[in-house]
């Protein structure tokens, strides 16, 4: 009788060790598949924008570029301008000092659907000239 006993033991020790281990990697992988996709953008095609920043956002999970637009006519205005993760950018050579307000700026970005006010950044040229992704 104390075999089985011992046998039933071990056996529930086992099932509580799996069923923790199978939550711990439900949890550690929850985040990559919870991230949104960019479906609410256009994502066929670029826009080209130049203006002056306004603000800067540096933060995770995506950094924000408020953008002042003047070169478009009926589409000026301020516009906000998604970006990449703190951790994508660096990767790229971005610093959280390289674009600040007022500096002028081009983009190259995905509008949202609606048409508002609004984009996905694919790629910056900073007022040196130089173009870099942004994504």
């Amino acid at each position: 009788m104390t075999m089985l006993k011992n046998l039933v033991f071990t056996l529930v020790l086992i099932r509580k060790f799996l069923v923790t281990a199978l939550v711990g990697v439900a949890m550690w992988i929850s985040p990559a598949v919870a991230h949104h996709s960019h479906g609410n953008y256009q994502l066929e095609g670029l826009i080209r924008l130049q203006g002056t920043v306004q603000e800067v956002h540096w933060m995770n999970p995506h950094a924000w570029i408020y953008l002042d637009v003047t070169e478009l006519g009926t589409e000026s205005g301020l516009w906000v301008l998604e970006g990449g993760s703190i951790a994508a950018l660096t990767r790229r050579g971005w610093a959280r000092d390289d674009i600040g307000a007022g500096d002028a700026i081009s983009v190259r970005c995905h509008q949202l659907r609606d048409r508002s006010k609004g984009c996905l950044l694919g790629f910056i040229t900073t007022e040196g000239g130089e173009e870099k992704e942004w994504d």
